[in-house]
C-alpha cells in the first residue's frame, strides 16, 4: 500500500483526535456543572479544583498545538495510534478528576488525595508522551521550543511521582498553584499565535 500523505488523512485523524478530546472537555465541564447545581452536596477541594483549571488548559492547548501535525509527510498507523492513545490520556485525567460517584470518599479532598497516585501517575505519562509526540513534528520543532521545553517536561515528571507519593497538601497547593501559573505563561509564550 501507498503511504497517504494528502491534507484529507490529517483532517480525517484530527476528527477522530476531536471525539476523544471533545469526551475530556465534556466530563471536565459536566463535572464543574454538578458541582455548581448541587455545591453542598460535596465538600469541594481548591487543589482539585486547581487541577481541573489545569486539565483545561492542557487540553485546548493540546488540541492547539496539534495543528502543526499538519506538516507530516506520512502518518503510519503507528503515528495515528500514538496520537488517539495520547488524546486516550487527557479522557482517563478528565475522568480521575470527575469520577461517576465519589459517594464512597465523602468529598473531592478525600476523593483527590486517595486518588492522587493514578492521577500523577498518569499526569507523568502525559508528559512523557508529549516529548514523543514533538519528535513527531521533527527536530526542527523540538529544537525551536528550546533547552526549557525538555526541562519543564521532566520537571513535571518529577514532581508528578512526587505528588504521587506524598499527601502533604502544602506541596499539593505550591504544585497545582505554580504549575498554572507555569503553564499559563508557557502558552501565552511559546503558542500565542498559531502558524
Amino acid at each position: 500500500m501507498q503511504a497517504a500523505a494528502t491534507p484529507e488523512v490529517f483532517v480525517y485523524i484530527r476528527a477522530i483526535m476531536a471525539m476523544v478530546i471533545g469526551l475530556s472537555l465534556t466530563r471536565l465541564l459536566t463535572g464543574l456543572a454538578g458541582i455548581v447545581q448541587s455545591p453542598k452536596k460535596h465538600r469541594v477541594y481548591h487543589v482539585h479544583l486547581g487541577w481541573v483549571a489545569s486539565m483545561f488548559l492542557f487540553i485546548i492547548h493540546f488540541w492547539w498545538w496539534e495543528y502543526r501535525l499538519g506538516s507530516l509527510v506520512v502518518i503510519t498507523f503507528g503515528v495515528y495510534l500514538f496520537l488517539i492513545s495520547f488524546c486516550c490520556l487527557f479522557y482517563f485525567l478528565s475522568v480521575l478528576l470527575f469520577p461517576t460517584s465519589i459517594e464512597e470518599y465523602g468529598d473531592y479532598e478525600d476523593y483527590f488525595i486517595s486518588r492522587r497516585t493514578w492521577f500523577f501517575g498518569m499526569l507523568a505519562l502525559t508528559y512523557a508522551v508529549d516529548l514523543g509526540d514533538s519528535w513527531l513534528k521533527g527536530q526542527a520543532y523540538v529544537h525551536a521550543l528550546g533547552r526549557e521545553y525538555l526541562i519543564r517536561n521532566l520537571a513535571y515528571i518529577v514532581l508528578c511521582v512526587v505528588a504521587a507519593w506524598t499527601r502533604n497538601r502544602r506541596f499539593h497547593i505550591a504544585f497545582v498553584s505554580l504549575g498554572l501559573l507555569y503553564q499559563i505563561s508557557w502558552i501565552f509564550r511559546l503558542y500565542d499565535v498559531l502558524g
